[in-house]
């Protein structure tokens, strides 16, 4: 089976001056595997995202644009891992996520972590088929 690296054109310039060490999605047969993404900064300026409602929203879009790079979409997302910094704002993840999942959501994994960076509130990877 081949694989693929996948960079979404919608990447935010701040994302790709950061120049990491990965992929930003693997395409391997008929499945695509998302890094994980943490919509923390604007797309537009690189400015901080504050609250985790604001951060879930970006990070799903974020996630929304490599899926679709890949030839694939959020409606084909079979598992997701959600990385939360506090679990306190676990509802409020799950209130804008539901908005991005409303019929037959993945199955998921939701872990409270200590994220890469302190204003990184949530991060996201997942799973899906092509």
């Amino acid at each position: 089976m081949k694989k693929q690296a996948i960079t979404p054109d919608k990447l935010p310039n701040w994302i790709r001056e950061m120049n990491l060490p990965l992929s930003y999605a693997i395409r391997a047969g008929s499945f695509v595997f998302v890094s994980g993404c943490a919509g923390f900064r604007t797309r537009e300026t690189g400015a901080p995202i504050e609250g985790i409602e604001a951060q879930t929203r970006e990070t799903l879009e974020l996630t929304k644009d490599t899926l679709e790079a890949a030839g694939s979409s959020l409606d084909k997302v079979v598992k997701a891992t959600v990385f939360l910094r506090n679990a306190q704002d676990f509802l409020k993840m799950n209130q804008v996520y539901r908005e991005f999942f409303p019929k037959d959501p993945p199955a998921r994994t939701a872990i409270v972590a200590g994220l890469i960076l302190p204003e990184i509130l949530v991060e996201i990877e997942c799973m899906a088929i092509v």
